[in-house]
């Protein structure tokens, strides 16, 4: 395996059941699931992002890995490894939450775990929603090394999408002509770009592509109509609710953690929070829709990035045999 290298992808927007489908196949496949989650690599924020570790703990099982990580990353960063249903799941809860996680870090981290899955001849299932995390690993980003300016960002980040449009038209037109139209509507891309384009031409050369090498990649796409989709998400929220995902945010504050210190102010099933948490009198129904409407959005964006990558072979998860297809097109990628 090692010699092949070869990676397995499950994308696809949230709510479509990505990492159970990733959990049969490793079980079929002697494989383990990396997490392309930008959520989910934060400790203690577990309900609020779909985790399901249940009472699991992380278990540091290579210290190998976790002394590289702390060597040539961070030394504050875990690279331990949760097992759901028996399954290993890698890179959830490698750092705190006010530790500001970039697509940089991810990708050292993600090169590490694989690196170490193939060693031991191991499938390497990266499983995720996040497209930019995937990308980055799969095909490379060439100014994924230039180091977040977080004073910049943080200027940036109250401005509408047309005024973050207008400045990087003026300060870069070249780059905003580039960007396709779900990354023009996105401010986080807008934000980037901005922040890429006022960058030093040194901090430009210093930059390195970010790409794994990879022998052999099939990526799967998992989709819903929108319809079913939404009704899946709300669904999934009213249970996170019912879980106690407030116990949760509650905990998180009592060990420091606040809505101005922390991702908890721009993570979609904890700032719908805010208000309530801030002792003003709201609705726990208003907060519900509010959350649910953010995880539509969500969705809708996740579907249009992943819809331009056509290596995607794409599943309907409401089809009662679209299991089964998955496991026979793995199975036919997997022996060759």
């Amino acid at each position: 395996m090692f010699m092949s290298r070869k990676l397995l992808v499950i994308a696809g927007p949230t709510a479509t059941g990505k990492t159970n489908l990733a959990i049969g196949l490793a079980n079929k496949f002697d494989g383990e699931i990396v997490s392309a989650d930008s959520r989910q690599v934060y400790k203690d924020m577990n309900i609020g992002t779909g985790k399901d570790v249940g009472n699991e703990k992380l278990k540091i099982k290579n210290e190998k890995l976790q002394s590289k990580v702390g060597k040539e990353i961070n030394k504050k960063f875990t690279l331990g490894v949760y097992e759901l249903k028996g399954i290993p799941v890698w890179l959830y809860d490698v750092t705190e939450p006010d530790f500001q996680f970039s697509a940089a870090d991810y990708v050292r981290c993600a090169k590490l775990v694989i690196n170490d899955i193939w060693q031991r001849e191991k499938l390497p299932i990266l499983v995720g929603g996040t497209g930019f995390y995937i990308k980055a690993l799969v095909d490379g980003v060439e100014t994924l090394g230039m180091e977040p300016d977080w004073e910049l960002r943080k200027r940036l980040g109250n401005l509408g999408i047309d005024q973050l449009r207008e400045i990087l038209e003026k300060t870069c037109p070249e780059r905003i002509r580039k960007m396709n139209e779900s990354d023009r509507s996105n401010p986080r891309r807008l934000i980037r770009a901005i922040e890429i384009a006022t960058q030093p031409q040194s901090a430009k050369c210093k930059a390195k592509s970010s790409k794994l090498k990879i022998g052999n990649l099939l990526i799967i796409g998992l989709k819903a109509p929108y319809k079913i989709l939404y009704q899946r998400i709300d669904k999934r929220v009213k249970e996170r609710v019912a879980q106690g995902v407030e116990k949760e945010i509650e905990g998180l504050i009592k060990k420091g953690f606040n809505f101005e210190n922390s991702v908890l102010e721009t993570t979609i099933g904890y700032k719908e929070w805010q208000i309530l948490i801030s002792n003003i009198k709201h609705p726990i129904s208003d907060i519900i829709v509010r959350w649910q409407l953010n995880e539509h959005q969500y969705a809708k964006r996740q579907m249009t990035w992943f819809k331009a990558d056509s290596r995607i072979r794409w599943f309907d998860v409401t089809k009662t045999n679209f299991g089964s297809e998955v496991e026979t097109l793995v199975k036919q990628w997997y022996d060759k």
